[in-house]
């Protein structure tokens, strides 16, 4: 009886090593950018330059690419903005090189592109979908932006307790997983026919990668506990129906942040088969975002 109960005092162990990440760490490593090894053109970076004096840095998501914002930049670009919206090394690539890279890695690459926007320009704007609207919350934790829109920003993964938050149970597991497998049927998704509403023209990585959800996962923890330090003016959006990032995850912000803030809330109907998440993308809201979204840019930066 008694290594029976060794071996539960074991698992039960082994799991809060997974599911709490306790001593975890990661190393940044420096990333290069070379878009000719981008699996389709669409996924490469957009710059549009006007010589306005004003920048939007817009920030893709997880594991998505520049492709999300094509309407966002055309329409930035009309109301005067230079656009910027950069594909971060690794996506839209070769997804074996991705699983080689993590969330810390990343970031250090779009705060030093955002850097050098700020040694061009005046103002300098940030928004962010998903896993973008993550690090955007980030920069003006570190950089004070001149202000900041998130669009399906999580702040949390799984919080039951505190939160009662739950975005996958089997991430608990995740970093277990990842010792042993890097990825569970990767590839590559080049537009989505199932889709609808702007959706199928999505580019970026399919599958699961446990090793880089458990980077993202363990650097959301810093993010959430800095939110009250944030100074730059914020515009939350999510949608109440979001199937990626859990609606929760705004009422957090919402309860937590200190800056100046506005909220949007969205709610999709049945009607659009996709995961309610990537609003900028999606035909039947992206006009009336983007009116609220250059409207909220202009406001604080006049």
């Amino acid at each position: 009886m008694c290594w029976i109960l060794l071996v539960i005092i074991l698992l039960i162990l082994f799991y809060l090593w997974s599911a709490c990440l306790p001593l975890y760490h990661e190393k940044t490593e420096k990333l290069i950018s070379d878009e000719s090894k981008c699996f389709d053109p669409g996924c490469k970076s957009i710059v549009i330059r006007q010589d306005s004096g004003k920048a939007v840095l817009m920030i893709h998501g997880y594991p998505t690419t520049p492709a999300m914002y094509r309407y966002a930049a055309e329409r930035l670009r009309e109301a005067g903005w230079d656009v910027y919206a950069p594909l971060i090394p690794s996506f839209g690539t070769d997804w074996h090189d991705f699983e080689k890279t993590n969330f810390s890695s990343w970031y250090a690459w779009i705060e030093g592109y955002y850097r050098n926007l700020r040694k061009e320009y005046s103002t300098v704007c940030v928004i962010g979908t998903s896993m973008g609207g993550a690090m955007a919350l980030k920069l003006a934790e570190r950089e004070k932006p001149d202000a900041i829109v998130t669009v399906g920003a999580p702040v949390v993964y799984n919080s039951l307790f505190r939160d009662y938050v739950i975005t996958d149970w089997i991430s608990y597991l995740g970093r277990i997983i990842a010792l042993f497998i890097p990825s569970l049927g990767a590839g590559i998704v080049k537009g989505k026919p199932e889709s609808n509403d702007g959706n199928e023209e999505w580019l970026g990585y399919k599958g699961q990668f446990p090793r880089q959800g458990v980077s993202l996962i363990w650097n959301l923890k810093a993010i959430r506990k800095n939110l009250a330090i944030i100074t730059s003016p914020v515009l939350s959006i999510h949608d109440k129906g979001d199937r990626t990032v859990p609606f929760a995850n705004q009422g957090i912000i919402r309860r937590e942040i200190k800056a100046e803030a506005e909220f949007i809330v969205t709610e999709m109907g049945e009607e659009c088969h996709h995961t309610h998440h990537a609003l900028l993308m999606y035909h039947s809201v992206q006009a009336e975002l983007m009116d609220k979204i250059i409207a909220f840019l202009s406001s604080h930066t006049l």
